[in-house]
């Protein structure tokens, strides 16, 4: 066990995945290049010098050439790891990701898997406006055959990381861009898909809650419970596809109450999901009605003041959270 921040847990994690899966290799725009060779957030840093040219691959400024050969190759039988610089240039090759990877299995009848992983970032938080900083779980987790990944501290990001790699299915590996820096506990072992963490145990209310909501929601439990003596139960999902309905189920029964916040905009957003499974499985178990927290329907705006005003931060939760406990009507 050790601990690190979270690029240096990536990174960890590559080195590894290369040194004991001879067919994966990673690809992406400046790779090797940029500043000390890590690309822009040194998630790659030293991989080439350890591995060569042949396995850490820069690429062209093309998104759609990129991930329509990552999906190509996985189809011949290697595992590639295509890093894409910021999840909203991912736009520019949905076709070879929805059209193509998440469906080659079964328009084939099974003949091949495609064991591709693309891994990117998103989120806001450090200023990078409106096309470098959206949050697009929700988009990819709609797709039937792709799996998503959203790991929430350095621990789960070494250890998806390696599930990832290692899985038949492609895979969205979603960062945060402002949880980089973040240091926590690396244990160095896989972590499976579907199976949630529970991040704070609590009695009270059950806030599920992914990345950087995850952080502001435990920030958001300290004050509940050391100003209003409310114990806030905080679950971080991990995995959008698969996701671990049971462990929230679980929770909800003993909470009786539960908020769902992310950063995606709120209208439309997996929350929305999340929800409607607990009504559907827990009703008679609830003693006030669900809610959703999350962005507001905008762009993310690039003036520091502004971003903040559209993503909810800590206050937001706490107000959520008394709002939730105190509801009177019993549903």
């Amino acid at each position: 066990m050790k601990t690190l921040s979270t690029w240096r847990a990536l990174n960890a994690a590559l080195h590894d995945i290369l040194e004991d899966t001879p067919t994966a290799f990673v690809m992406g725009e400046d790779i090797t290049t940029w500043g000390t060779g890590g690309g822009i957030y040194g998630v790659t840093k030293k991989l080439v010098t350890n591995f060569g040219p042949d396995r850490v691959r820069d690429t062209p400024i093309s998104e759609e050439v990129m991930i329509s050969a990552a999906v190509g190759a996985a189809m011949k039988g290697s595992r590639p790891i295509l890093e894409i610089m910021y999840s909203d240039f991912s736009f520019l090759g949905f076709d070879g990701i929805i059209n193509q990877a998440a469906k080659a299995r079964y328009m084939f009848g099974g003949q091949f898997d495609v064991p591709f992983v693309l891994r990117t970032n998103g989120g806001s938080g450090i200023g990078k406006a409106g096309q470098h900083s959206q949050s697009l779980e929700t988009l990819f987790a709609h797709i039937p055959g792709l799996e998503v990944v959203v790991p929430g501290s350095p621990g789960d990001a070494y250890g998806l990381l390696r599930t990832a790699v290692a899985s038949n299915n492609p895979t969205i590996f979603l960062e945060h861009k402002n949880l980089y820096y973040d240091k926590g506990p690396v244990s160095f072992e896989p972590i499976p898909f579907g199976q949630a963490r529970i991040a704070r145990q609590g009695t009270d209310v059950t806030v599920v809650a992914t990345q950087q909501m995850l952080k502001r929601s435990l920030a958001a439990a300290e004050v509940l419970q050391d100003q209003h003596g409310i114990s806030i139960e905080v679950i971080d999902p991990r995995t959008l596809y698969p996701f671990d309905m049971d462990t929230v189920i679980t929770s909800v029964r003993k909470t009786r109450h539960l908020l769902v916040a992310h950063e995606a905009v709120r209208d439309y957003g997996w929350g929305a999901e999340f929800v409607a499974s607990v009504v559907e499985e827990a009703w008679n178990d609830l003693d006030a009605a669900p809610r959703r927290l999350g962005g507001n329907r905008s762009p993310i705006p690039y003036s520091e003041k502004l971003e903040s005003a559209v993503i909810p931060a800590e206050p937001e939760i706490v107000a959520s959270v008394l709002a939730l406990r105190n509801a009177t009507v019993k549903v």
